[in-house]
């Protein structure tokens, strides 16, 4: 069983998770990710920090949404440390409903198109392919989606 709740970025946990994504996305794509997010963006009332954790209490996965628009969330930053464990689904099903609280009509995200297990896991969970945008525009490795909630 996975349970995601609230928690600090700033966290050990939180902290060690975002350093495996890094790392993770850095062997998949050639870029750990960090530009593009800062964590002072969750300092937002409508931004919101997650961790899930298993039944034991181990931090496995985390995820964030922050503004973009007053109707659009961006995700940012999503990571399960086991494929196929259900904890990805969970925490974007989290996210999308705490979305949904905070007013917002849909969410964009940006992964590499090179990311295939990306691609395809943001698909399979109802994301559409959208023009690339905000610092994505003109990036030929990247691919946006959206999904209306």
């Amino acid at each position: 069983m996975i349970h995601v709740a609230k928690a600090d970025p700033l966290s050990a946990d939180s902290c060690t998770l975002i350093e495996a994504l890094s790392v993770t996305l850095a062997a998949i794509t050639g870029s750990n990710g960090k530009h593009t997010f800062n964590i002072d963006d969750l300092r937002d009332e409508r931004a919101l920090w997650v961790l899930a954790r298993d039944a034991q209490g181990a931090a496995v996965g985390c995820g964030a949404i922050r503004p973009l628009s007053g109707e659009t969330a961006e995700l940012k930053r999503m990571y399960a440390s086991h494929a196929g464990a259900g904890i990805g689904s969970t925490i974007l099903y989290y996210l999308e409903d705490a979305a949904r609280t905070l007013g917002y009509q849909e969410i964009k995200l940006e992964t590499r198109r090179v990311n295939q297990q990306a691609v395809a896991f943001y698909q399979k969970q109802g994301y559409a392919e959208t023009e690339n945008y905000g610092v994505y525009v003109g990036r030929p490795e990247a691919v946006c989606f959206i999904k209306r909630l």
